[in-house]
């Protein structure tokens, strides 16, 4: 088995429709900087309410990559 060494950033991505799609936001916009990225771990979730209703869902993320040689 090869020995991995990664390291962690921490991101938050939002959306207007689901978390899902706020966790797509976060990895979407770190894959156009960061290269090697192998997993992401949701540590965080909440969202906005107005008036009493759910408007936009917050994601924060560890994304973990590996360092270039």
């Amino acid at each position: 088995m090869d020995e991995h060494v990664y390291k962690h950033i921490q991101l938050t991505g939002s959306s207007s429709e689901s978390y899902q799609k706020a966790i797509e936001a976060a990895v979407t916009r770190a894959a156009k900087t960061v290269k090697n990225m192998r997993w992401f771990e949701v540590i965080d979730s909440r969202g906005h309410i107005e008036k009493g209703k759910i408007v936009a869902w917050q994601a924060t993320l560890r994304i973990g990559f590996t360092l270039q040689d």
